[in-house]
């Protein structure tokens, strides 16, 4: 079934190429949240829910058992919508230059925003919760992250809390641009920027997102703790031709799997 609806749209392979290019590139570059733990899937875009085990385990009782510490989640299905107008494609055919899609690339980035939104934040009116506020995550408090070495103790602190809990793997850090930029500053008497310490704390493993302004949040991205289930991978869909005009849709299905929610610090 062709639920993308591209054998419908009056144009051919090169065009929806120049397009599937221009929204790979930019959820490379925007996405920030799926970085910081495994990826489950792509299971398939009909995927409705994907279960989360946190201490599953089977229980028997009088010939039946049955799986607990499992619970479902649905995959959201999140999407922004963006246009190509035909007098642009008829000129453009014209006089055989490319077709400006920077439409595409603002559609597929404010897709990568929302995904990251999902990530952190959840979705408040479904009831949805994401790394920032789930039940169960660690909450810390955060020095002035713009002077001194304050943010290098904070985070060498939740590294250490992480191991006196048994929560060892690969650690990440993601923060807001606000806090970020606070740390691109030499300390004093050092020569070192505050940044490059945490970033050797991490090998390396340091990301900035618009979506945790204000914020920081330091994880421990193994698969046992957490992933992120995907359905259907970002893509794009031909949705109507109308007044000429050609509506498409990038869209894709996901879900946050937190199952270990002490496998996340939030400053």
């Amino acid at each position: 079934m062709d639920y993308l609806g591209r054998t419908t749209a009056p144009f051919g392979d090169t065009l929806w190429n120049d397009i599937d290019t221009h929204v790979v590139k930019n959820a490379k570059k925007f996405l920030v949240g799926r970085h910081l733990m495994p990826l489950y899937g792509p299971l398939g875009a009909g995927i409705l829910e994907v279960n989360v085990d946190t201490k599953r385990e089977e229980a028997f009782d009088g010939g039946i058992a049955r799986t607990c510490g499992r619970s479902m989640v649905d995959l959201l299905q999140i999407y922004e919508d963006f246009w190509l107008f035909w007098r642009d494609l008829e000129e453009e055919e014209r006089l055989n230059t490319p077709v400006d899609l920077s439409s595409v690339d603002q559609a597929a980035q404010t897709l990568a925003q929302r995904e990251d939104e999902i990530i952190f934040f959840g979705q408040e009116q479904l009831g949805i919760k994401g790394l920032c506020n789930s039940e169960g995550v660690i909450t810390m408090a955060r020095d002035d992250w713009s002077v001194g070495q304050d943010a290098f103790l904070n985070i060498a602190k939740g590294i250490s809390q992480f191991y006196e809990s048994g929560i060892i793997g690969h650690y990440a850090l993601a923060m807001g641009p606000d806090l970020y930029y606070s740390l691109q500053r030499i300390l004093p008497e050092t020569g070192v920027m505050e940044i490059d310490r945490i970033r050797g704390l991490l090998d390396g493993r340091v990301y900035v997102s618009r979506a945790l302004m204000g914020k920081a949040i330091l994880l421990c991205g193994e698969a046992q703790f957490m992933d992120l289930a995907i359905g259907q991978d970002m893509t794009t869909a031909y949705v109507e031709y109308a007044e000429l005009n050609h509506h498409f849709r990038v869209l894709e299905t996901l879900a946050l799997r937190l199952k270990v929610p002490q496998a996340v610090i939030v400053y």
